[in-house]
């Protein structure tokens, strides 16, 4: 193509740009206003219903090249800066910076976003609880190790509510200085990443250098920066912000590895027609008492998608995920017949069956 044809597209491209910005402009007027009447109201600013819906939508409209997650992921950052006009929020996470968990956070509210990196699972909950942040975003489970225990222990300890889920691919990369994995002499990372890499580091020959193990993969990239022959096991986004090169991505053992995120705060969502509700049920020591409420389930038509038995303070009790909202009639019957058995933890939008 010559200058001058390349020059006319560019040209259009520079047109729709210039309208894009003029769109998305009067999008946040209009943000601002919905903004005004939610200030008086008192609704909530994070609907995730709602922006299922309006993606759910614009995937029917869609004729163009964008696939689903394309449409996802330029809709979902629009819809973080409008959070951010509308009221600017704090975002509690499971640290530190880099994280898997900061990786989920940002996916759901954007790069705009206040963030805060807190400690410990219970750290984000009493964040929250305290309303020093609005959201706080942390791991559930993950489809190799299982469930989180401290979150389970938090969502029985503490009132919130779990307003959506997120699932994340983890992926992990061996980020270094060093040009070759010959010149690599150590590697830092958490155990649990040494442990989902084990096949890669011994078909490269690592299992034999020295493996150190440290709290975090952040941790890892940024004192693998600062050593000549060392090496990190660590997210992209962890390797990104120490910027450390990276070797070789997607070095995990498992393709399918991924990890599940809930996000909570203070208020309940609205059904979507697409829900999943969790809870947690202590049930009375008695024969067949688990036999008889996973029954009454089964002859409401309702669909369990878990059920993890878990030991709280030393209290037996049952950690399920089924779909519905706790809004539909059929739901709200069980919860009728076992109201002292059963916490509500939050009802929210499906985002996959099972992990």
């Amino acid at each position: 193509m010559n200058e001058a044809g390349l020059k006319a597209l560019r040209d259009k491209l520079d047109s729709i740009d210039n309208e894009l910005l003029k769109l998305i402009n009067e999008r946040m007027e209009i943000v601002h206003q919905v903004g005004v009447v939610k200030a008086h109201s008192g609704g909530a600013i994070y609907r995730p219903e709602r922006e299922r819906a309006i993606i759910d939508r614009l995937e029917d409209l869609n004729e163009g090249k964008l696939n689903r997650s394309a449409i996802e992921a330029l809709f979902l950052e629009i819809f973080a800066i409008s959070r951010n006009l509308e009221l600017p929020e704090n975002i509690a996470y499971l640290g530190p910076e880099g994280s898997f968990t900061h990786q989920a956070a940002e996916a759901r509210f954007g790069a705009m976003s206040s963030y805060l990196s807190i400690g410990s699972i219970k750290g984000v909950f009493r964040e929250v609880s305290t309303k020093k942040a609005k959201f706080g975003v942390i791991p559930i489970e993950n489809s190799s190790n299982g469930i989180v225990s401290d979150t389970i222990s938090c969502l029985s300890n503490y009132d919130l509510k779990i307003i959506a889920e997120v699932i994340l691919d983890v992926h992990h990369t061996l980020a270094t200085t060093c040009d070759s994995v010959n010149d690599i002499k150590r590697i830092y990372s958490k155990d649990i990443a040494f442990e989902q890499c084990h096949r890669f580091l011994e078909n490269f020959g690592l299992d034999e250098v020295e493996h150190i193990p440290v709290e975090s993969t952040t941790k890892a990239a940024k004192m693998a920066l600062t050593e000549p022959g060392a090496a990190a096991i660590c997210s992209h986004v962890g390797a990104k912000i120490h910027n450390l090169p990276i070797l070789f991505e997607n070095i995990e053992d498992k393709d399918n590895n991924k990890t599940r995120f809930f996000i909570v705060s203070d208020f309940e969502n609205a059904q979507s027609g697409d829900d999943k509700t969790s809870v947690l049920v202590k049930l009375p020591n008695t024969p067949g008492a688990l036999v008889e409420f996973l029954t009454d389930f089964d002859n409401a038509g309702i669909n369990l998608t878990k059920i993890k038995s878990h030991i709280v303070e030393g209290v037996s009790i049952f950690f399920i995920d089924f779909n519905g909202h706790k809004d539909d009639e059929n739901v709200q019957e069980i919860f009728n017949k076992h109201a002292d058995s059963i916490k509500f933890l939050g009802s929210y939008v499906k985002e996959v069956e099972d992990i």
